[in-house]
């Protein structure tokens, strides 16, 4: 809908505002805003991951050499319909960055994965052949909650059809992800679970409800929306990956906590 000569009615008090020329934001206030967005962990997370990746690399011989840089560029412009200098130059100062920034950044990701292939890929087929079945996917829905009386409440009234799953979860769930997404919370490894969770869900069919189940983080209502078997040739990738972010996450917290 098109809405034709509209007016916006200003309080009175706002037409007297001097509105001030914005400047460019520093390195500084960009720190400012992360921090107080709450994603400033998020960065410095991955930026130990980044360190740690590169002292391994180092360890283990692994690099990444200049003309597999100059492909991943290239690569990236074309994708990205930089075909010209102009058109990269554009990108960048969009992007606020230089063009020394942007190759580092090619570099980790090129340098991560192949880290990736050393760690993930040696050890999918061993990881998937130990037990097939931790690596199925399921599509999951989930509502939790912190008090057992409220989760059994909303049991019962999804079994006797009183409530949906969906706006349950969209009233109840504490679960960020979940609450905002009517009760979906993702497809996942059954590796990835909570162990009380893998359990539960074991032998369930699809649409069925299950719990409460409680975990350390409180008590969830499960909900199995399908079924994915085991198919490794399908999969490598996904258990690869899988396994690399594991160890990635279990190092960064082992080596933050045995420097406090």
């Amino acid at each position: 809908m098109t809405i034709m000569n509209s007016t916006i009615d200003l309080p009175m008090a706002l037409s007297a505002v001097t509105i001030p020329a914005i400047k460019p934001a520093t390195d500084q206030q960009i720190i400012d805003v992360l921090k107080y967005s709450r994603r400033y962990s998020e960065i410095a997370i991955e930026s130990e991951r980044n360190v740690l990746i590169e002292n391994v690399c180092g360890q283990l011989d692994i690099k990444v050499t200049e003309e597999e840089i100059q492909y991943a560029g290239d690569t990236f412009r074309k994708h990205n319909k930089l075909y010209g200098e102009t058109e990269t130059i554009q990108w960048l100062e969009h992007q606020r960055i230089t063009p020394e920034e942007w190759s580092k950044g090619v570099y980790m990701q090129l340098l991560s994965q192949k880290l990736k292939e050393y760690i993930g890929m040696s050890n999918a087929d061993n990881a998937y052949l130990a037990n097939k079945e931790s690596w199925r996917r399921v599509a999951l829905s989930q509502i939790l909650v912190s008090d057992l009386a409220i989760a059994v409440k909303i049991c019962k009234s999804i079994r006797e059809g009183n409530d949906s799953f969906c706006m349950l979860a969209l009233e109840y769930s504490q679960g960020k992800q979940s609450k905002e997404n009517g009760g979906f919370a993702g497809i996942r490894f059954v590796a990835e679970l909570f162990p009380e969770i893998a359990t539960a869900i074991d032998k369930a069919q699809i649409g069925e409800v299950l719990g409460p189940v409680k975990s350390t983080l409180g008590y969830h209502i499960l909900r199995v929306e399908k079924w994915y078997p085991p198919e490794f040739n399908q999969m490598k990738d996904l258990i690869s990956e899988y396994l690399f972010q594991s160890w990635l996450n279990d190092k960064i917290s082992s080596s933050v906590f045995n420097s406090i």
